[in-house]
């Protein structure tokens, strides 16, 4: 009832302006887009909360149901509290070895449950994940990968002891190259390719981007016989003409970004403290994405304070991906922070008190200023975050 009331809020001002509106709380569309655009936003936000089946193509294999069984705090599209399981091995030298196939193991499978991926005993690396929230996903995508070249610094040439480095991947969406920005390790470029990703590594859907049917740990032969339907499972919609990936594409698109909470006086002083004792270098407060013929998307500030660059803080899983090594995982975005909990790429951090203790490497400067301030400004920079 309260998502129908919300929707209908939003198509009268649709109605009277032509419009849309930013809407709180967080799960709302973009402010400014057109009523076009805000009904592929309505396609695609129905599709991201629907639950699969087996007709559909899930599985065999796979780890939710549906998009926002992972993605649905504080509301669809946000972040979850479900954890994926990764795994590979590391061999006498160090050298980190994915099984063949990746390093993803799927939590679920269908009945009989012959195709249920199974951990081999000779994995000696292995890490969970929690989701991260999807909002104001559009915008992210819409910030040129010359911004974030220009941030990063693995040489350290400033000497802050702070080695940003920008994910160089190879997309699949464009079929070129380009800086990833999406997942723990900026192993995507575009949300085209974000869910095409997921759909077929989540949930087991192939698609045009994603062909093949994954499921590490079971013979491959075994896995032609669970799945005996045609690659690939995500058809077009026969009335819209849009695949499954392509709904997901348009929601994250034009999914709005979390708004900011109340600011007060520490909430202020807080955001000074914080830029002082160097969190800015790498959760940077604001980007700008590129010009575009779009005005919901042109030259706008988004203001998600992090630099989305890889950084080796102490917290990596040892699970090396994409352009990322084992240790490092790209900066998480602070804005929404205050509807997030737990901390960290694995869920392990319970208060963001708790996330700033176990930053190190090159985050140690920032943790041990952040120790050694006054209790009063320590209280501000966390009033200040539970703003965001």
């Amino acid at each position: 009832m309260l998502r129908l009331t919300r929707i209908l809020v939003i198509l009268s001002v649709v109605a009277a302006t032509g419009q849309v509106a930013s809407v709180d709380p967080p799960g709302g569309p973009l402010e400014g887009i057109t009523a076009g655009e805000f009904e592929l936003f309505r396609l695609g936000l129905e599709d991201f909360s629907s639950v699969e089946t087996a007709e559909d193509g899930l599985g065999p294999a796979f780890n939710a149901a549906g998009c926002s069984a992972c993605h649905n705090i504080p509301a669809v599209g946000g972040f979850g509290t479900i954890t994926e399981v990764r795994a590979g091995r590391r061999d006498e030298e160090g050298r980190f070895i994915p099984f063949e196939g990746g390093t993803l193991f799927h939590l679920f499978s269908l009945p009989p449950h012959t195709c249920q991926a199974r951990i081999p005993p000779e994995a000696n690396v292995i890490a969970r994940r929690i989701s991260i929230p999807l909002f104001g996903a559009g915008l992210v995508e819409a910030i040129p990968d010359e911004s974030l070249l220009a941030l990063e610094d693995p040489e350290d040439r400033n000497q802050d002891g702070i080695r940003g480095r920008a994910a160089r991947i190879h997309d699949v969406a464009t079929d070129r190259p380009r800086i990833g920005r999406f997942g723990w390790k900026a192993q995507q470029a575009t949300l085209l390719a974000f869910g095409a990703d997921a759909y077929r590594n989540e949930m087991g859907i192939t698609n045009d981007l994603f062909r093949e049917e994954v499921a590490l740990g079971v013979d491959p032969e075994k896995l032609r016989l669970c799945d005996p339907a045609s690659d690939p499972e995500d058809l077009r919609d026969p009335v819209t003409g849009l695949r499954g990936i392509d709904k997901f594409e348009v929601f994250l698109k034009f999914l709005a970004p979390p708004p900011r909470g109340p600011i007060d006086a520490a909430a202020r002083r807080g955001e000074q403290v914080f830029a002082e004792i160097g969190c800015a270098s790498c959760h940077i407060p604001e980007l700008r994405t590129a010009p575009s013929s779009n005005p919901a998307f042109d030259r706008k500030p988004v203001r998600l304070f992090s630099d989305l660059l890889l950084h080796d803080i102490g917290t990596g899983d040892e699970i090396e991906q994409a352009a990322a090594s084992g240790e490092e995982i790209r900066t998480p975005a602070l804005w929404g922070l205050r509807f997030r909990r737990p901390f960290l790429h694995d869920g392990s951090a319970p208060t963001p008190e708790a996330a700033i203790r176990r930053h190190d490497r090159e985050a140690a400067r920032g943790r041990e200023r952040f120790l050694a301030l006054p209790v009063p400004e320590r209280e501000a920079l966390l009033a200040f975050l539970r703003s965001l």
